[in-house]
């Protein structure tokens, strides 16, 4: 029997997640059920099969496991109106909530349910994610049953669950980052003579050329920038440039930034 899964709270992340797990042939899309209180919003994914509703006490009920996509500061709302529906014996609970302790879940839900916190990023919806999983009371068999949906649409690291607000920044706030400074690069491409749909091309397969040498080398970065690196050249010179100007610094610095945030984005009495 496939497991009824219910998304609690579709927007970007959990449209991207429902797509992604579809689209990877974990589940079907009638397996599927998402909620959002404005349901004009789902029209296109029940088009495509999905389950809508804007019940959420009702769609938990008949799912197995449950994914909290909410933002933060609309989780203890959530809670308490799915509360009385949890069965620890049949329901799993997985929270893609920034800076929410699986503690926290259990303070509503109660301390018999296993929770686990999942961090993906949006690239999940194209089977690309870098999704980090943790769990203070999940059993081995959830653990990894849960690891198998991520990996279906990316890749999945377990980590302690201190950790994972430092996920948040470094995975999910990270998509940002490394787009805005593949939109620098095009930017600087245009200035040094490109049209900006070149540069904008030539950046990003640049980028996802850089990222698969890693991959699939399973270099490190200096080695890489080594092998394109020369005397008096041109990409050194470009290089310390930028980091006289505190690129790296400035990178490392938002990433610590965002870890700071991200573990203030909810509090118990939000």
């Amino acid at each position: 029997m496939e497991k009824k899964i219910a998304i609690i709270g579709s927007g970007n992340i959990g449209l991207s997640l429902a797509k992604g797990l579809v689209k990877a042939d974990y589940t079907l899309a009638n397996e599927i059920t998402l909620t959002r209180r404005n349901l004009d919003h789902l029209k296109p994914f029940e088009a495509a099969g999905f389950n809508i509703s804007n019940d959420n006490k009702a769609t938990v009920a008949t799912a197995d496991v449950v994914i909290l996509a909410v933002l933060p500061q609309q989780l203890n709302t959530v809670l308490d109106e799915i509360a009385g529906v949890i069965n620890p014996a049949k329901h799993l609970i997985i929270s893609v909530i920034s800076g929410v302790s699986c503690a926290a879940v259990k303070d509503k839900l109660g301390n018999d349910v296993e929770v686990i916190r999942a961090m993906p990023n949006t690239a999940i919806a194209i089977g690309q994610s870098m999704t980090c999983i943790a769990s203070d009371n999940a059993t081995a068999a959830n653990i990894a049953d849960v690891t198998k949906m991520f990996e279906t649409v990316g890749s999945v690291v377990k980590i302690n669950e201190d950790l994972m607000t430092s996920a948040t920044a470094l995975c999910a706030c990270g998509i940002a980052f490394f787009l805005r400074a593949i939109r620098a690069a095009s930017q600087g491409g245009v200035e040094i003579g490109f049209h900006a749909d070149e540069a904008l091309k030539m950046a990003v397969q640049t980028a996802k050329g850089a990222a698969d040498l890693l991959l699939l080398n399973a270099t490190h970065p200096e080695t890489e920038i080594d092998k394109v690196t020369s005397p008096k050249g041109c990409t050194i010179a470009g290089l310390n440039e930028m980091e006289h100007n505190g690129f790296s610094s400035s990178l490392i610095k938002g990433i610590k930034l965002s870890a700071l945030k991200a573990g203030n984005l909810y509090t118990k009495e939000s």
